[in-house]
């Protein structure tokens, strides 16, 4: 018989979190002596959140790394073990005499990393699902044409000019670049790579070089082997800001405001992460192959910088103002002290996300937004809703946000809308993270998505000095 026993995870060793939890029993400030230190935290491969007041530096220096060496090294302790593993989040008791009972949290593949807590971050129920905005395509606009200044002979022969020196890509690269994206390059593009492939290899590894083929171009040109396509999958977003988001192209937009596109051809960097692109799904007033700008701080929507490359070339630059709606109602709503003041001024027909935030009046009935069409996100801030059960006449909803009261409420009702892709909970102050996986997996069994791991180590940290 084998009886070989499989070794345990290095992350689920005491002792491998005992510097950590010594850092916050120190900072513990329940001041109350001969009471447990309650702590919590999150470590990840790349960042955490512990609750520490960390020490200033000497007055007129700037903090330095050694300032924090014991949070550094407490951490990094932690995160050498944390194998295959984003992050974790957990909780402790600690004991006046120091034994102390851990509970990790995590992961499951079902939950996003929540953000600046130990709280779980949204819940995926139904694997693979993408918010609204990340399933709309562009809109067909049948009357698009390129703009008049697009110009593939007169590009190719400035920037010949600019860059006598330059290696140009060969027709069969071109056709291998098309071939891998699975779609045909606009000509004014076509034209730009035959003067110059912009591999860095071409330059000689020289700097100058390659600033003057930025210089020349008007942008940080990728080369043919990095051009993509800058589709919804290429931004990114956890479910609870994109869920917050909403499509909106104006009739009167050269843009469309979508996510991304099949038709963004992205082609080079402004040199501060924002991408440029070719549009080949403009909007009801742009042009075929005019230039946008996708900002690496924005999920949705890109800047016209330019009707056509050739244009961009030779800086005649073109400006639009995004997602003018005139005197239409958003279909982003935020009820709150400082912005709508009821759920009526919030409803009509196009109404998309509903965020009713902190309210400092009686508690908000959802009756004025029950039925319409297009609802498809609702958040609410704990305690304001004036009842809970009312979300189930909200029939589209995909995403809702809720304290855990509220969840208590619809869980033991057996009135969670099952139309929901994902879910969050939201917490305020100091409650501590246990009952909030109990919910969250609560939630997550009622799709027989996979629960998140809860795992209980004890140990003994000693008396506090």
């Amino acid at each position: 018989m084998d009886d070989q026993r499989h070794p345990i995870p290095l992350i689920h060793d005491f002792a491998i979190w005992e510097p950590v939890l010594r850092l916050l029993r120190a900072a513990n400030t329940d001041g109350v002596v001969g009471r447990k230190a309650r702590v919590a935290g999150r470590i990840g491969r790349y960042g955490w959140s512990l609750d520490l007041q960390r020490r200033l530096p000497p007055l007129g220096r700037a903090a330095q790394v050694e300032d924090m060496q014991d949070e550094f090294d407490a951490v990094e302790r932690v995160q050498s073990a944390v194998a295959g593993v984003d992050d974790i989040s957990f909780t402790a008791e600690i004991s006046p005499t120091g034994k102390t009972v851990l509970h990790l949290l995590g992961p499951s593949p079902a939950v996003e990393p929540g953000i600046g807590n130990p709280h779980p971050g949204s819940l995926i129920l139904v694997e693979g699902s993408l918010p609204g905005p990340w399933q709309r395509l562009p809109d067909p606009v049948p009357g698009a044409v390129p703009a008049s200044s697009a110009n593939p002979e007169l590009l190719e022969q400035t920037l010949s000019e600019r860059l006598p020196d330059a290696i140009g890509a060969t027709e069969a690269e071109i056709a291998a670049t098309e071939a891998r994206m699975g779609v045909a390059l606009p000509e004014e593009l076509k034209a730009l790579y035959r003067v110059t492939r912009a591999r860095w290899e071409d330059w000689g590894n020289d700097y100058a070089a390659a600033t003057r083929a930025a210089e020349a171009v008007g942008c940080e040109l990728f080369g043919l082997d990095d051009l993509y396509i800058a589709d919804a999958s290429s931004r990114e977003c956890l479910w609870e800001f994109a869920a917050m988001e909403a499509v909106v192209t104006p009739p009167d937009a050269a843009v469309q405001g979508l996510v991304g596109s099949p038709g963004w051809i992205v082609f080079g960097d402004n040199g501060g992460g924002d991408r440029l692109a070719i549009d080949l799904t403009p909007g009801p007033r742009g042009h075929i192959g005019q230039i946008i700008l996708l900002s690496h701080e924005e999920y949705v929507g890109a800047d016209l910088l330019a009707d056509s490359l050739t244009d961009l070339v030779l800086n005649r630059s073109s400006k639009e103002d995004r997602a003018r709606r005139g005197d239409q109602p958003p279909v982003v709503a935020r009820v709150n002290i400082a912005s709508l003041k009821s759920i009526q001024a919030a409803a009509h027909p196009g109404l998309e996300v509903l965020s009713i935030g902190v309210w400092e009046g009686a508690p908000l009935s959802l009756g004025p937004v029950a039925g319409l069409p297009l609802l498809r996100t609702l958040t609410a801030y704990p305690g304001t809703l004036a009842d809970p059960l009312e979300i189930a006449e909200l029939t589209g909803l995909e995403f809702l946000e809720l304290g855990p009261e509220e969840w208590r409420v619809l869980l033991d009702a057996g009135a969670v809308p099952r139309s929901l892709s994902a879910a969050a909970i939201t917490v305020h102050g100091t409650q501590g993270p246990l009952p909030i996986v109990a919910i969250a997996n609560e939630l997550l069994a009622l799709w027989g998505r996979p629960q998140i791991i809860q795992t209980v180590l004890e140990g003994d940290l000693g008396a506090a000095a």
